[in-house]
């Protein structure tokens, strides 16, 4: 599957406008009756401040040589969030930038001892949301990355398809949404790559639910939360999750999951640590146990 940054900017575009009613931004409704929701192509233009003819020129993909004011006001006429925003500058700017080859991003040395010495679950990922490297404690929580091909340690391909992983989120429907906004904010920043076209093609042609929330256009940035998991040999746990980007190499983050301290989460996760130094040390993985 072919990401088309003018298709794309396209149907974002009407899928933003589609959201949103004459209530939302303060118009009044009166005139012909909707047929489909949102607003008409001419209360976003009025909004905007642009005629209704270039919008719709813009709404068709064409939107060379807008200048940065422009798509900011529609940003605005839209109710975009940041993370939207964002992802409308990407789209908007594709062709000016220069076509990047993708390659698998490696860890640095330092990177893989620093996750060694966190105490809590972490992982680092890249672009397509690939886990590129772990710690023991994440491999004891989610499972022991190490015994996938390097493909497979990708967040779409586990949550849509290993119903392990889906067993695992106790709300994997909400954890799904997010990985797929993740995606579709990585389709926007970089258009042309080709592992990215092909893990959107597969996860189409393999998961119902991934091509309907695919269609929705929606994007997030990754950042903090919560998420309930339901471990095999632990049980329920509640752990909130951050994530913080490399400066140095913008493409990969780093991601740690804590529970609150004193809390039963807090002693599951530790139970599920000694858990997983056992594990470690007789060579089996913490999941099989179960």
């Amino acid at each position: 599957m072919t990401v088309d940054p003018r298709t794309e900017l396209s149907e974002f575009l009407r899928s933003r406008r589609a959201r949103l009613s004459p209530d939302d931004v303060g118009l009044p409704q009166f005139g012909r009756t909707r047929r489909v929701p949102g607003l008409r192509r001419e209360e976003l233009a009025q909004l905007a401040g642009v005629s209704v003819a270039y919008y719709t020129r813009l709404e068709q993909g064409n939107g060379r040589n807008v200048s940065a004011e422009v798509w900011d006001s529609i940003a605005r006429a839209l109710r975009l969030s940041d993370a939207e925003h964002a992802h409308l500058r990407n789209l908007t700017q594709c062709r000016s930038r220069k076509k990047k080859k993708a390659q698998r991003t490696h860890v640095r040395p330092a990177l893989k001892h620093l996750l060694d010495n966190i105490g809590v679950p972490a992982y680092i990922g890249g672009r397509r949301s690939d886990i590129l490297a772990w710690n023991p404690m994440a491999a004891a929580l989610f499972g022991d990355w190490a015994e996938l091909e390097p493909r497979e340690r990708n967040w779409g391909r586990l949550i849509f398809l290993r119903p392990s992983c889906q067993e695992l989120f106790v709300n994997w429907e909400s954890k799904a949404a997010d990985v797929v906004a993740f995606l579709r904010m990585d389709a926007g920043c970089f258009p042309d790559d080709p592992e990215l076209a092909a893990l959107v093609g597969e996860l189409s042609v393999k998961s119902a639910l991934f091509r309907t929330l695919w269609a929705k256009h929606d994007v997030k940035e990754k950042s903090f939360g919560t998420k309930v998991l339901r471990h095999p040999l632990v049980g329920e746990m509640t752990l909130a999750y951050e994530t913080l980007r490399m400066p140095s190499e913008p493409e990969l983050f780093l991601t740690t999951y804590h529970a609150e301290p004193a809390s039963p989460s807090a002693e599951a996760l530790q139970l599920l640590a000694n858990w997983g130094r056992d594990a470690t040390r007789a060579g089996t993985s913490v999941h099989n146990q179960a």
